[in-house]
């Protein structure tokens, strides 16, 4: 086995066995709150808390982990996944998907997603459209984009060593080449688009 497919089989063991106490937290706060008079700000900030963890890692365990070719992933599931991960953040989704896609396509649009989000420091929209199976994941704001590492990606110069911070940037290109698709990048004033 290689070891990018290691790692995403670590990504996914993580992922998984993190969401499930997560989870219960979720329940037990729930029941917490069941017994108090009234909302508490310190039992909202708990709910918040476990809401935006639970978010990142279910987010986490499609983007970082194993996809399976032959499972999709409902249309309405990766809007969810994305409205709660941009939740706490001053970054809206816009998701226009009308059908079940592919894992492995839905990883990828993912990790496009974070790449377009590091551009967007100050927030934004993050757009992902599908038509005729190509991909079009936008970033629309004021946009700062890292030019080392979005140079790696339209591949005009070589990648910097990835960091916990940009790791994204280092597995989409891997992610695109296993469904045997390469980026294309456009860029305007206030857009930045990855379309696969």
């Amino acid at each position: 086995m290689s070891t990018p497919d290691l790692s995403a089989l670590i990504g996914s063991r993580i992922c998984h066995d993190i969401i499930s106490p997560l989870g219960a937290i979720g329940n037990g706060v729930e029941l917490l709150s069941l017994s108090q008079p009234a909302p508490t700000e310190e039992m909202d900030l708990v709910n918040q808390s476990v809401a935006n963890a639970s978010a990142k890692v279910q987010l986490f365990r499609l983007a970082f982990g194993t996809a399976d070719p032959g499972r999709s992933l409902p249309a309405p599931e990766i809007g969810a996944l994305l409205e709660a991960y941009f939740a706490e953040t001053r970054t809206r989704c816009e998701v226009t998907l009308q059908e079940a896609v592919p894992r492995p396509e839905a990883k990828a649009a993912l990790l496009a997603a974070l790449c377009l989000d590091s551009a967007l420091p100050r927030g934004g929209t993050i757009s992902l459209s599908r038509s005729g199976g190509i991909w079009t994941v936008a970033a629309i704001g004021p946009l700062q984009p890292d030019p080392d590492t979005w140079a790696a990606l339209e591949g005009t110069a070589p990648p910097p060593p990835p960091t916990a911070s940009t790791v994204h940037f280092a597995l989409l290109p891997q992610a695109l080449s296993d469904l045997d698709r390469r980026p294309r990048i456009t860029r305007a004033p206030e857009r930045l688009a990855i379309a696969f």
